[in-house]
């Protein structure tokens, strides 16, 4: 009779295989990639390196899985803070926000992903075209979660195709704005990018001043929104409106608020 896993097994293993993520997450936000060692993973999750090895064959599997799972929470945030507002404008402003907190709250990590370049930069044509390897997401052959990001084998190309994702969310929300009439006509891949790199530029990159506790990274937060929405067209006062309103939006809407 072929053994068939229980559900609280299955649960088990998929609890077991969050706490692995989250302690390689918790290692890359403190030190960067190339701290994501299965050793020290395995001692932050309390269980042995052998373990880890059952759910990843590889330190190279982990930090990919690593990369995989923050940019998907990444694009969550940004299309959730997006869908929460009532218009193309607010929902642009509401996407930068979003998306400069995470790079705040997740400097090194950010830095890493967003800015570092990755160590076998690939084409998008190898990102897309390439068929993945089946991911390290099961134990004995049994499924335990959802898989990663579609187009994603190793590290080098889930950052990239992170990257081109974040770059293809903010290009639709300018179209969006141009169509509506609230953005002047620009070309929205390029502006896209401008955003982005003087986001990553302005808060991780090496010229970024410190930001001592929360309230400096707010402040942080608010000035390079209001900086991309004048860089976009917005004239000043309709743009310190927008970040005001964004930011208080998403700060009452926080769990613990």
């Amino acid at each position: 009779m072929a053994y068939r896993r229980t559900e609280r097994e299955t649960a088990r293993l998929a609890a077991r295989y969050e706490a692995i993520i989250e302690a390689a997450r918790a290692l890359a936000s403190e030190s960067g990639l190339g701290a994501v060692q299965v050793v020290p993973v395995a001692e932050r999750v309390g269980i042995a390196a052998g373990t880890v090895y059952r759910y990843f064959p590889s330190k190279d599997d982990l930090v990919a899985a690593v990369v995989n799972a923050t940019a998907a929470r990444e694009v969550a945030a940004i299309r959730a803070a997006t869908a929460a507002a009532p218009g193309a404008l607010s929902g642009l402003a509401a996407a930068i926000v979003a998306f400069a907190a995470g790079t705040v709250r997740m400097r090194r990590l950010a830095f890493a992903m967003l800015a570092e370049a990755p160590p076998a930069y690939p084409s998008p044509q190898t990102v897309e075209g390439n068929r993945i390897p089946s991911p390290p997401l099961a134990v004995e052959g049994k499924p335990i979660c959802p898989p990663p990001l579609a187009g994603e084998g190793g590290e080098g190309a889930g950052r990239f195709a992170f990257r081109r994702r974040i770059a293809g969310e903010f290009e639709s929300l300018i179209r969006a704005a141009i169509a509506a009439g609230h953005l002047p006509d620009q070309p929205p891949a390029a502006a896209a990018a401008a955003v982005i790199g003087a986001t990553v530029e302005s808060l991780v990159g090496p010229f970024a001043p410190t930001l001592a506790g929360p309230e400096a990274e707010r402040a942080a937060v608010q000035e390079i929104t209001l900086f991309a929405l004048r860089a976009l067209g917005v004239v000043d006062a309709r743009a310190r409106g927008l970040v005001v309103s964004v930011i208080r939006d998403q700060e009452s809407g926080r769990p613990d608020s």
